[in-house]
Parts: structure tokens; sequence; C-alpha cells
């Protein structure tokens, strides 16, 4: 089966086949994002409105909806412009008024003839002592009064799109929608009484009360659950192909570790240990590694991408490790020269920087196999960038690199295996939404020897006191990084905020003591302004967040974060742990503008009670959001239409063992579930992942 099934062609039709959607609507419809009829199916209501029949206003406590049938008595049209029409009607028990703004007189009068009964449906308020209903939602001949749901559902909108548009138009999308094969798992979908798939957008689409709406509510978790499900065998049958191609064992014998481990200071911590034989195993199995090392700020990644790397050379092999930024590179290599210079391995870096004849002898170094361990930027992509042996590439922070890169990095050795490193605690749900389709290593401990970070929250109304603090702990020798805040998402005026700041410490501190660096200044004086702070030649750095990934400066032990109710705590603690790397007392001033909102306050407390990054990134992700905790530019997270990441991450976990353990009982997805896996895929747009089934 290659093409979409034929079961599903009315859901992929032209949304002008529906009932009361003409040309106009369908292209109102669009810019909204929906473009056929299985995009109003995905399209649930959020809230809805009981229109339950009353006998009369009189049990009504305005202001409310109301449903009542009413006589319809005078038509008063307005004597001056701009004043409304009005209607007056009695209900069993009590009379009031029907409103209009704008209205035309011969149009009302055939609406509500006077004499007659109608049934009224809207919004009651009292306006100076008279009960009112201003543009009933509906008016109708008793005769028609069911066509007024007891509980009508209410879609969020596009503007130009009426609630009466959206109900007709979900009601013709849900007469074509076929009954499907069931794709998920018998076992599962008893034990959480899930209904059917059709049964499910029908009820989804047609609630009975409040509770139907609720996240929880069978109908509506089924319909996630399908979502998470088809993102799952997406990224699974990712994973599968990538394991397909064949991979090189690179079989490790443990000579060059032995002589780091030895030569270390300290005892790897368990957590440490477990990633690195994880990581061990991958490389000797003949199948490609994908693997997500995942650590808090200073839980030792350092270490176990050296353990990775020293593998791949005992077994005849190249490493290669990337990094972002030069800044970052050259640090990775400051972070492993020492530890590795024990085992006596050649290592080289090479960025943009490189240039003509170093270049080429670099280049014919890596090409004979002189090169064990190349770190290197983006510079490692280009074409003449060739390896003897290729064996390993380790990615740090993932999020400057998409999958089309780890492909290209691929390209360069015979199928390289592939370890991400990131240093952002993600939640589980999303860690999962992100990287599903890797196996993930976590480091949950830091090596001993760190000094916890003591935080305190200062008002910014203090800062003369802060700046008088910051003087004498700069005449003891200690050195300070000073963020400064975000200026409304505008990079010009960050920069501005900055070089203010940085003029103020100047004055107060003394020439040739502050530095600066930000986002705009040319990339050689950035380095030169970092390289005088890591030399200890300025005492205290001016940043804006440039900072924030990587940058390791032991002696830094004070970091004062200005307006810190306007960064996210991920990136707090991010801030946060670029002190406390070196044996002296690190202290982080969170300095605060008041008064704070009670959130604000919140996130800041979080920091001042715990240094674990998995704690504070669950925080993050329950007070703002899946979108905002990974930066929505270059989350490469899905866009779900009904699952919701924040509350269902427990079916995320759920949806990746089902889909794994799927294909890996029907790899081609040839059996009866298997076939209605490949229909879910249809449905939910993953036609990429069913192409992926016919290679291999």
């Amino acid at each position: 089966m290659t093409g979409r099934p034929e079961v599903l062609f009315p859901l992929f039709g032209a949304l002008t086949n529906l009932d009361g959607v003409g040309p106009k609507t369908a292209q109102i419809f669009e810019a909204a994002g929906i473009a056929k009829p299985r995009d109003l199916l995905m399209t649930l209501p959020h809230t809805g409105v009981d229109r339950t029949p009353r006998a009369s206003l009189r049990d009504v406590v305005p202001p409310a909806v109301a449903t009542v049938e009413v006589l319809v008595g005078e038509h008063h049209s307005p004597r001056t412009r701009g004043r409304p029409y009005r209607v007056h009607v009695e209900d069993a028990q009590t009379s009031f008024q029907l409103v209009f703004f704008h209205a035309r007189g011969d149009y009302l009068q055939k609406l509500l003839p006077t004499g007659q009964r109608r049934i009224v449906s809207g919004k009651v308020e009292v306006f100076d002592g008279i009960a009112q209903m201003v543009h009933p939602d509906h008016v109708l001949p008793v005769a028609d009064a069911d066509q007024i749901p007891a509980f009508e559902p209410v879609y969020p909108l596009h503007a130009g799109i009426t609630q009466k548009v959206m109900w007709k138009a979900t009601r013709a999308a849900l007469a074509l929608a076929p009954d499907l094969p069931e794709w998920i798992d018998p076992a599962l979908k008893a034990r959480e009484s899930w209904p059917d798939w059709k049964d499910a957008l029908t009820n989804a689409h047609s609630p009975q009360n409040a509770a139907d709406l609720a996240a929880h509510a069978p109908a509506r978790e089924r319909l996630a659950y399908d979502e998470l499900l088809a993102h799952q065998l997406t990224l699974a049958l990712a994973r599968a192909a990538v394991r397909r191609a064949k991979g090189f064992s690179s079989q490790a014998t443990g000579t060059l570790t032995a002589k780091v481990l030895a030569d270390l200071p300290y005892k790897p911590t368990a957590a440490q240990t477990r990633a690195a034989a994880e990581i061990a195993a991958d490389l000797a199995a003949p199948i490609r590694m994908n693997r997500l090392l995942q650590g808090d700020v200073g839980s030792g990644k350092t270490l176990v991408a050296l353990m990775a790397l020293l593998g791949v050379v005992e077994a005849g092999g190249q490493g290669v490790m990337m990094a972002p930024t030069e800044i970052l590179a050259r640090q990775h290599l400051d972070g492993l020269r020492p530890l590795a210079a024990s085992a006596g391995v050649t290592l080289d870096i090479l960025t943009g920087r490189d240039k003509g004849a170093a270049r080429a002898q670099k280049l014919a170094a890596l090409a004979k196999g002189d090169i064990n361990i190349l770190v290197g930027t983006h510079a490692v992509f280009q074409k003449d960038v060739v390896f003897h042996d290729l064996r390993l590439a380790i990615i740090d922070e993932q999020h400057r690199f998409g999958v089309a890169q780890r492909m290209e990095l691929g390209a360069k050795g015979r199928a390289v295996d592939v370890l991400v490193m990131t240093a952002t605690p993600i939640p589980r749900s999303l860690a999962l939404a992100q990287y599903g389709d890797m196996d993930v290593s976590v480091l949950d401990e830091k090596p001993p020897g760190r000094t916890p970070v003591q935080t305190a929250l200062v008002s910014t109304a203090r800062m003369d006191e802060v700046v008088d603090k910051l003087r004498k702990a700069v005449g003891e020798g200690k050195q300070a990084y000073w963020v400064c805040p975000l200026v409304e998402e505008s990079e010009v005026l960050d920069v501005t905020a900055a070089e203010e700041r940085f003029k103020r410490l100047r004055a107060a501190l003394g020439e040739g003591v502050v530095g600066l660096v930000h986002g705009q200044m040319p990339p050689a004086e950035k380095d030169a302004a970092m390289a005088r702070f890591i030399a200890g030649e300025t005492k205290v750095l001016v940043a804006t967040t440039v900072i924030e990934v990587g940058v390791n400066v032991p002696n830094a032990s004070i970091m004062m974060i200005e307006h810190a109710e306007r960064f996210g705590l991920a990136q707090l603690h991010q801030l946060r742990g670029r002190v406390g790397r070196g044996a002296a007392a690190s202290t982080c001033l969170l300095l605060y503008q008041a008064p704070l909102s009670e959130t604000g306050r919140r996130r800041l407390e979080i920091l001042r009670e715990t240094e674990d990054g998995f704690k504070i990134s669950e925080e993050d992700l329950a007070m703002r959001g899946a979108g905002d905790v990974i930066g929505t530019a270059q989350s490469g997270l899905p866009r779900f239409m009904i699952a919701d990441l924040e509350r269902q991450a427990g079916q995320m976990a759920v949806a990746q063992t089902d889909a794994r353990k799927l294909l890996a009982e029907d790899p081609r997805l040839e059996t009866a579930r298997g076939k209605a896996a490949r229909t879910l895929l249809w449905l939910m747009e993953q036609d990429k992942a069913i192409r992926l089934i016919s290679v291999g």
C-alpha cells in the first residue's frame, strides 16, 4: 500500500464538499489552518453552553445563557440613529426585551412576527432593572426547537467564522467519517475504556456536559493518544531505519580508558559509569548508535564523552566532537586535553578560523589517521574534510543541530555512531516528543567536589548595595558575571542595556576591571573579551545571554542576573550553572524589579529551593507550557491539535513503548493491526513515515 487508503479519501477532499461551506468560507477556514474535512474533525470544541429549555427567565440568575419559549409582542424601532431596536416578549411567567443593534426592521418583523410563539436562546442581562437578551444566538419556530442542542459545543474560532458555521461544518465532516480498523493495542483500549475512533470523534464533537470537554474524558483521551501514537510510530520507524543501516562494531579494549580513570583525582559517579557502559554497548553493536546523553549543568558529561571517544580510538577508529560555537569548541578541547593526556591520544581542533597551510596540514593528518579525536564547529561539515576512519560523532547542544545535520555528519564515515549531548534537562514527556527516535542516557548525579551555589533574591531597589558588595568581592580577587536583562525580544535594545550597565559598572569599579560581551559583537572581539575574563585580566564580565551555554571559568564564583523575572526558569538554571565550577563557595543573585507577579515570585523561589535541573524543568513545563520550555522557534516539537504535552506526559511514554513493540513484532506493518497503524499514519499526515517502511 503506497498511496493514501481509499477509505480516507472523503476526509482529504475539498472543504466545499461540506454542507454550508462555500468557496469564500473555505478560504477563511484555510487561513485558520483548516484545509480539509480531516482538519475540522481534529478541531475540538473547547467549552460548551448549556441551552436546556427553561419554563421562564424567572429560573435564571443573570448574566447567564437561557433558552425559553416566548410570545412575541410589540416591536419598537429606534427614533434616532445609534439606538437599538427592541422587541417586547413574554415567557410563561415574565416579560423581557430582545435587543438588536444596527438592525433591519423588515428582517426582524419576519424573524419575530408579533402574536406568534418562538424559541429564543441567548445571554440574559439586566439593564436599568429590565431583563434583556441582546442579539439572541437562536430564534426558531417552536416546531424546530430540537435544532438547538441542549449542550452546545463552542469551538475555537478564527475571524470570519461563526459558531453556527462551525457547528454545521463539523456535523457535515462527521457524516463523512468512516469506520476505521483499530490501531490501538486491544489490551490498552480495554484497560482505558476508550471508544472506537469514530465514536470518539462523535462524542468529542457532541459533548453532553462540561465533563465531556475535559482532557481526561475517554473520547478526548483516545483521540489525543491517536496523535501521540502516530508521532511515536514515526519516530520509531526513523529509529528502525537508522538501525537497519549497517553500523560498525567498535570493540573497545579498555586500555586507554583505564589509564585515564587511574589518573582521575576522583571516582566517576554511578550515573557516569552507567552511561559510559550504555554507550560502549551501543558502539560494540553492529547497528548504528543514535543516543542522547542528557545531563544537568556540571553532571560530568565531558568525562562520559571522552570515554566514548577513547573507546573508538581503542578499536582503531577516529571520533569527532562538535560544538555550536568556536568558544565552546575550544572549551571542549581544553576540557578533554588534560583528561586525555594520560592516554597519549592526539587531539586537534578545526574551526572556521583555520585557513591556508595550517588548515591543509590538519586535513592531511586527519585523512591519514594521525589525529585520533577532532573537536570542531560546523566547519567539520565542509566537503574537503575527510577522515581516515570516522566511527563516532558527538554533537553538543542538540537544539543547534537539526536532524539533517546529524545525517550529513553520518555521511562522513561509514555508518557513524551518533551521540548527542544536551545540558538542558528536559522533562521526560518532552524528551520523548523531541528525541523519541533516540535512546536516552541520563546523568542525574553531580560529581564530588562541586560546591552548591547559594541563590538569593534581591530587589533592584538595592542596586547600590549590590554594587558595593561586588566591589569588595573583586578586591578579594573574585570574578563575577553580570547578565543583563532581556528587553522585549529586541537584540538592539538588549545590547543598549548591556552597554549602559557596562558603563556604570566601569565607573563604579574602575577601568580595566569590567569586560563586555553581547550577541552583536564581531566573533573575534567576543572571543577576545571572553579570553581576558578566562585569564582573569577582567574581573567582571557584563553579558547578554550569550554565556548561557557551556562557558567554563572555574574562578568565577558570583553570578548576577539583572531583571531575573524576565528569564525562563531553564535559562536561569543554565546561567547559574556558570558558577560553582571551582572550589570557592559561589553565589547567584537574582535581581528582580518589584512588584513581582505571583508566577514571577514562584519561579524565582523554585530556583532558590533547588539545584536539580530536572525538577526545575518539570516546574517550568507546568508553569509555561511545552513550546516555551524548549523555545518554540527551535523546538522541533510536533504541533499536536488534540494532545497536550503538559497534561498527557504519561500517555507519551505509553505511546513510545507501544510503537516500538508493534514495530518489533511487525516491522513492515503487515498484520491487521499493522495495516490499521498505516491508516493512522495517513490520517495524521505522517506519510513520510510510511516511506520509511518500504525502504530497507
